[in-house]
C-alpha cells in the first residue's frame, strides 16, 4: 500500500513539470532554468538520500564516467523535454514524448541485439496510427510537437545506454549524476543570463504575488529531485518494469488533466484519439519487451 501510495504521488510529482515552466511566464530564459532546476534538484537529492538511507552520500570515483554520461543524458533529456514545454500545450508534450518506448527497442535493437517479435508489427502500426491521427505537422506548435518527439529518443538513448551498461539496481549515484547534469548547464547562466530572479507575478485568483523563483524551486525540488528520490525508493519493492507500465499510462494522462485545469489547454480531438492509441500501444510495447527480463533498466535512477 506505501508504494502504491508513493507511486501516486510520483506520478503527481512527474506531471507537474510543464506546469512549473510554463508558470514562470518565461521570465527566466528556458535554458537557464533548466540550470536551476538541476541544481535545485541535486542539492535536494544529497539531502534527502542520505536522510531516508541512513548511509553517507559517497563519491563515484570507480564509476566517474558513467555518472558523467547520464549526467548528460539527463541535462539533455530534461532541457529539451521543458523547452517543448514553452512552445506547446502540456498534453502535445507528454503525448509525443511517450514514443520513447518505440525508440527504445529501437535502440536496443541496434546496439543490444534484442530480438523483435512478430506483434510488434502491430504494436508499430498503431503507434503510427496515433501520432497520424494526433497530428503533429498540424496547426500552431508543430516545432513544439517535433521537439517532444525527439526527447522521446533522447530518453530512450539514456535507457538504452543504462541496459548496456548493465544497471539494474538503484543506488546514490542518480545525486552525483544530477550534478554533474548542473555543472554541464551552469554555462547557460552567464550566455543567457538569470532571468527575473527577483521578481514576482499576481495571481488574480489568488490575490496573492508570488515569486517567480517558486516556481524555478518548485520544478527542481518538486517535479525533479523528489520524482527521482521516490523512484529511487520505489524500484526497491517494485519490479522496475511494472513501475514503467504505470508511468507511461498515468503520467500523460494526469499532466495533461493539470494542463485543462489551470491554463485551461483543450487538446484537439485528433490529440486525444490519437494520444490514446499511442500510449496504448507504448504501454504494450513495454509489457511485451519487459518479459523474461528480470529487471531491467527504465529510469535514470538506476545509475548504481
Amino acid at each position: 500500500m506505501r508504494t502504491a501510495l508513493l507511486l501516486f504521488v510520483i506520478t503527481l510529482s512527474e506531471a507537474t513539470i510543464g506546469v512549473f515552466v510554463k508558470l514562470t511566464d518565461d521570465r527566466i530564459p528556458i535554458q537557464t532554468l533548466n540550470f536551476y532546476a538541476l541544481t535545485f534538484a541535486a542539492i535536494f537529492l544529497m539531502v534527502a538520500m542520505p536522510l531516508a538511507t541512513g548511509a553517507r552520500l559517497r563519491f563515484p570515483r570507480g564509476n566517474m564516467k558513467d555518472t558523467a554520461i547520464i549526467g548528460l543524458l539527463i541535462a539533455l533529456q530534461i532541457s529539451v523535454f521543458n523547452f517543448a514545454m514553452t512552445v506547446a500545450p502540456i498534453a502535445n508534450v507528454v503525448i509525443f514524448w511517450s514514443i520513447a518506448p518505440f525508440f527504445t527497442f529501437i535502440f536496443s535493437w541496434l546496439f543490444l541485439g534484442e530480438k523483435a517479435k512478430r506483434n510488434y508489427i502491430l504494436i508499430f502500426a498503431l503507434a503510427i496510427i496515433g501520432i497520424v491521427l494526433a497530428k503533429p505537422l498540424e496547426g500552431g506548435h508543430i516545432l513544439g510537437n517535433l521537439v517532444a518527439l525527439a526527447d522521446g529518443a533522447v530518453y530512450a538513448a539514456m535507457v538504452t545506454y543504462m541496459r548496456y551498461e548493465g544497471k539494474s539496481e538503484t543506488g546514490n549515484d542518480i545525486a552525483w549524476s544530477m550534478l554533474a547534469g548542473a555543472v554541464i548547464l551552469s554555462p547557460f547562466l552567464v550566455l543567457f543570463g538569470p532571468g527575473d530572479i527577483t521578481g514576482s507575478i499576481h495571481y488574480e485568483s489568488l490575490g496573492l504575488d508570488l515569486p517567480i523563483m517558486l516556481w524555478a524551486l518548485c520544478l527542481g525540488v518538486v517535479s525533479t529531485g523528489f520524482a527521482y528520490f521516490g523512484i529511487s525508493i520505489v524500484l526497491k519493492t517494485l519490479n522496475a518494469n511494472t513501475y514503467a507500465l504505470v508511468d507511461i499510462i498515468v503520467s500523460p494522462v494526469v499532466a495533461t488533466t493539470l494542463g485543462y485545469l489551470i491554463f485551461s489547454e483543450v487538446p484537439a480531438q485528433g490529440m486525444i484519439y490519437g494520444g490514446a492509441l499511442l500510449l496504448g500501444a507504448g504501454f504494450w510495447l513495454t509489457r511485451e519487451m519487459s518479459r523474461g527480463m528480470g529487471q531491467r533498466a527504465v529510469h535514470p535512477c538506476q545509475c548504481a
